[in-house]
Order: C-alpha cells, then structure tokens, then sequence
C-alpha cells in the first residue's frame, strides 16, 4: 500500500512485539518496532508516526510515561496501550487523558483493528477494551 500510515509498535516481548509487527504489517500498514520507548523516541521515524501501539508495562520508560511524554513535549500521536496486567484504575486514566485503547493481552486481532481504525480516521480518543 503506497503511503501507507505508518505504526510504531514499543513492546519489550520480543515474540509478542515481532506478532504485532506481523498482524500490523498484514493489515497494509507500514510498520517499525522498537524493544523500549528510548528507542523509539531516538529513532528517526519518531516524527512519521501516525499511530503508537505500546505495552503498558516496560522497564525504564512505561507506555502510560512514554504517552505523557509525548504529549508534554507537544507531539499527539494517537496511542493504543496493550497490557497483560489489567488495572481499571491505569486503564480509567490513560483513556481519560487521550488513549485511544487500552487492550488486554492477548489481543483480539478484531479489537486492534478497530482500535488501529479509530485511531487513525479520527484520531479522537475512543474506548476500545477487550
């Protein structure tokens, strides 16, 4: 797909990292994945991305610090924020402050398209949880 928007995926999980590279990919998307936020943010795409797909909990920087990092500093990237530990209270202020998802592991293929979709045509928050 020629210019296709490009997705950004930051998980330390490698398998699960190279799976939604994998997933991205197949849905026509231009995709790059990073192992940790600082790698994405030292990465010259940084500023092409029109969607971030991040885990919530990652060594160093977590998704919910990378989100407000970005938005502190001015860049509104659309985000969906992907955990294996649930926490209402996390989920509750991340989609309060602008996430557009937040999705529990593993992620249902249809709720990370639809999450990918509203993130990309509105780029309005939306609640999308599975």
């Amino acid at each position: 797909m020629p210019n296709a928007p490009l997705i950004s995926v930051v998980e330390d999980d490698q398998p699960f990292r190279n799976s939604l590279r994998m997933l991205i990919a197949s849905l026509g998307y231009t995709v790059e994945a990073f192992s940790s936020a600082a790698d994405f943010l030292a990465s010259p795409v940084f500023a092409e991305t029109a969607c971030l797909v991040a885990d919530v909990h990652m060594p160093a920087m977590t998704g919910v610090e990378l989100y407000r990092h970005l938005c502190q500093t001015g860049y509104a990237i659309p985000m969906i924020l992907i955990t294996a530990h649930p926490d209402d209270a996390v989920r509750t202020r991340a989609l309060k402050d602008g996430v557009v998802c937040y999705l529990r592991k593993p992620v249902d293929d249809g709720h990370l398209v639809h999450c990918l979709h509203s993130a990309l045509e509105a780029g309005e928050p939306r609640e999308g949880d599975s």
